[in-house]
C-alpha cells in the first residue's frame, strides 16, 4: 500500500513554486530588456548595500548587491516602478552609475538578510566602512569648533563602553567634515598621540591621546582601510569610504612606522571641496578671458604647475567641466581619482597601470581631449607632448617653483626645446592662500615695514586700475564664532601665467633662463603670483601674513623682472 509523504510533498511544491517565480523574473526581465540574475546563489556585497538604506530599499524592493568603482548593481521586482527610479536618481546623486537587474522576491530577501550585518557594523571587511553613518551625520549638525571636538572626543575616550573607539572614531570623521578639515593627522610622540586638522592647508592641533586608546584607534582605522595588522615596520596604504548628505566620501590612508608607534594620516576626499566652477577658483576677468580662450583652442598643453596641495588638480577639473559637452570625448588618468565627473572617461593609475601606460593607451581610443594627473618622468612628458602636437588638448600638472620653471624642466626632462612652442599653450602656477573671514576681518594701517613688502609689487603692476583707492591700508584676521576662531575661512588661489607666443618660444629656444622667460613674459600684461597676492590683499580678500606664508615676497628675481 502506497504511503502519502506529506512533507515530502510540501518540499517539492516549495521548489516548484520557487522555479516558477526565478521563471517569472527571467521573462519579466526580457520584457523591460533588463539582465536577470539569481541572488540566491551569490553573495551580496555590503559596501554595494549599505548605499540604499534597509527601508527605502524594502519600500521600493530593490537591493544593491555589487559594487565595481562607480557602476552599482542593483537587483529589483519592477524597474519602472517610481520608488524605484527615485532610488535610483539618489545613487545617481551619489556618483555611481545603475546597472539593473529584475530578480525574484526571494532573491531580494536573500540580499535584505545582509542588512542585519551592517546595521552598527561592529566587524569589518577591507574597504567598507564599519562606522556608523548615521552617528557621523548627528556629529555633522552639532561640531561646529575645535573645542567641541576636544570635548566630545574626552567624553568617549576615557569610557568603559565596547564601542568607544568605533565612537571616537565616528567623531574625529565628523569633526573633520564638519569644519572643512582635507587631512587627519595622528602622531605618536615617546609619551602621547598628538592629533591635528588640516584646515584651510594649515595644520591645527586638537588633542592628545593615550598611548593605550591610540593602539586600538590605529588597529581599527587599518581594518576599516583593509590594511594588515600584524606589519608595523613598513608603509602601508589603504582606503574606506563613508556616505553623509547623500554623497560618497573616501577616506584614503597613509600608515608610516615610526619611532614611538605608526604615524597615521587620513586624507579626506570630499568631492563637494573639488567641484569648483572657474568662476569660484579666485581668477580675476583677465585671467578668466585668458583661460577661456586657451581651453577652447583644439589642440595644445596646458600645464599647471606647484607643490602637493596647491589646488592644481582643483583647477584642471574646472578647466574639464568648462570643455565638456557630448560631442568631444575627454579621457583622465589620475592617481587618484579624486572627483567623479559624470560622461568623462577616467582612469587610475595602479602597479600594472602607470601614467605613460595610460597615456599610450588612451591614445588609441580617439579621445580630444586628455588629463594627465601628473607629469613625472621624459616618457609621459614625451608622450604628453606628442599628444599635443597630434590634434588633442592635454592638461596636466607639473612639479616647479613658478610658471617659467615649467620650460627648463620640459626640456630637463629631455623634450625638444624646438617644440615646446608647437606643443605647450599655456604655462600656469597656483598657490592656495586662506581667505579672511568676512565677517570679523579688521582694517588697519600698514607699518613702514609693511610698505617696504608691498610697494615694489605694485610698481607697473598690469591693470592697476583694480586696486582700491586707498592702498596704504589692508586688512588682517581677528577670529570669530563663525570662523572657528581662525579668522580665516575657506581658501582662493593666487596665481601666475605665461603664454606662449613669438617672442617666449625664441627666449625657450635660446635660453632656459627663468629670469629671461620672465623679461620676455612682460609685455603679456599678466601679473606674477605675487602681484596677484597683493591685489587679493588691499582688497580685503586675504592677509599679507598669509600670502608671505605661501608666495617668497623677498624674491630677488621676481621683484626685478616686475619691476
Amino acid at each position: 500500500m502506497a504511503q502519502f509523504n506529506e512533507k515530502k510533498q510540501d518540499e517539492r511544491l516549495e521548489e516548484l513554486r520557487k522555479k516558477e517565480e526565478e521563471q517569472l523574473a527571467e521573462m519579466l526581465s526580457h520584457k523591460y530588456g533588463v539582465d536577470y540574475v539569481d541572488l540566491t546563489k551569490k553573495s551580496i556585497d555590503s559596501d554595494a548595500l549599505r548605499l540604499i538604506e534597509e527601508k527605502e530599499a524594502r519600500a521600493a524592493e530593490l537591493a544593491a548587491f555589487k559594487k565595481i568603482a562607480k557602476k552599482l548593481f542593483v537587483a529589483m521586482r519592477a524597474p519602472e516602478r517610481p520608488d524605484t527610479l527615485q532610488a535610483l536618481e539618489k545613487v545617481k546623486r551619489l556618483g555611481y552609475e545603475a546597472q539593473r537587474f529584475i530578480v525574484s522576491r526571494a532573491s531580494l530577501e536573500h540580499a535584505w538578510d545582509r542588512y542585519h550585518d551592517i546595521s552598527y557594523a561592529t566587524e569589518t571587511e577591507a574597504g567598507v566602512l564599519t562606522l556608523s553613518n548615521e552617528t557621523i551625520q548627528q556629529m555633522l549638525e552639532k561640531l561646529k569648533t575645535l573645542e567641541d571636538v576636544r570635548v566630545e572626543i574626552a567624553s568617549h575616550a576615557g569610557s568603559k563602553d565596547t564601542h568607544r573607539i568605533s565612537r571616537v572614531l565616528e567623531i574625529i570623521m565628523g569633526g573633520a567634515l564638519s569644519l572643512g578639515a582635507s587631512d587627519v593627522h595622528l602622531e605618536p610622540e615617546e609619551g602621547s598621540v598628538r592629533m591635528r586638522y588640516r584646515l584651510d592647508g594649515v595644520l591645527t592641533e586638537v588633542l592628545m591621546f593615550d598611548a593605550p586608546t591610540y593602539a586600538l584607534i590605529s588597529s581599527r582605522i587599518k581594518l576599516l582601510s583593509g590594511l594588515k595588522l600584524n606589519i608595523k615596520n613598513a608603509a602601508q596604504d589603504g582606503r574606506f569610504s563613508i556616505v553623509v548628505n547623500e554623497k560618497e566620501i573616501e577616506i584614503r590612508t597613509s600608515i608610516l612606522p615610526g619611532a614611538y608607534a605608526e604615524t597615521i594620516v587620513m586624507r579626506v576626499l570630499d568631492p563637494t571641496t573639488i567641484a569648483l566652477p572657474m568662476e569660484a577658483l579666485g581668477f580675476d576677468k583677465y585671467l578668466m578671458e585668458i583661460f577661456r580662450m586657451e581651453i577652447a583652442k583644439p589642440n595644445g598643453m596646458i600645464l599647471n604647475t606647484g607643490p602637493t596641495g596647491s589646488g592644481k588638480t582643483t583647477t584642471l577639473y574646472a578647466f574639464l567641466r568648462q570643455v565638456h559637452n557630448p560631442g568631444i570625448k575627454i579621457v583622465t588618468i589620475e592617481d587618484p581619482i579624486e572627483y567623479h565627473l559624470p560622461g568623462i572617461v577616467q582612469t587610475q593609475v595602479s602597479k600594472d597601470y602607470t601614467f605613460a601606460e595610460g597615456l599610450r593607451s588612451t591614445l588609441r581610443q580617439d579621445p580630444d581631449v586628455i588629463m594627465v594627473g601628473e607629469i613625472r618622468d621624459s616618457e609621459v612628458a614625451s608622450t604628453a607632448v606628442h599628444a599635443s602636437l597630434t590634434g588633442h588638448l592635454v592638461f596636466s600638472t607639473l612639479h616647479t617653483n613658478d610658471a617659467a620653471g615649467t620650460f627648463p624642466r620640459l626640456i630637463d626632462m629631455g623634450v625638444n626645446a624646438d617644440i615646446l612652442g608647437a606643443a605647450v599653450t599655456t604655462a600656469m602656477a597656483q598657490r592656495l592662500v586662506r581667505r579672511l573671514c568676512q565677517n570679523c576681518r579688521e582694517s588697519k594701517i600698514m607699518t613702514a615695514e609693511e610698505k617696504k613688502m608691498v610697494e615694489p609689487l605694485l610698481k607697473n603692476i598690469p591693470h592697476p586700475e583694480d586696486l582700491p583707492k586707498n592702498r596704504d591700508a589692508m586688512w588682517v584676521a581677528k577670529g570669530c564664532e563663525k570662523c572657528g576662531g581662525l579668522g580665516y575661512k575657506g581658501r582662493i588661489a593666487v596665481v601666475e601665467v605665461i603664454l606662449m607666443d613669438k617672442e617666449i618660444e625664441e627666449t625657450v629656444r635660446k635660453s632656459s633662463s627663468e629670469r629671461d622667460l620672465w623679461h620676455a613674459a612682460r609685455h603679456q600684461q599678466i601679473r606674477r603670483m605675487a602681484q596677484d597676492g597683493a591685489v587679493k590683499v588691499l582688497q580685503g580678500v586675504t592677509s599679507l601674513e598669509e600670502l608671505g606664508r605661501v608666495v617668497d615676497l623677498h624674491d630677488e628675481v621676481m621683484l626685478e623682472t616686475i619691476s
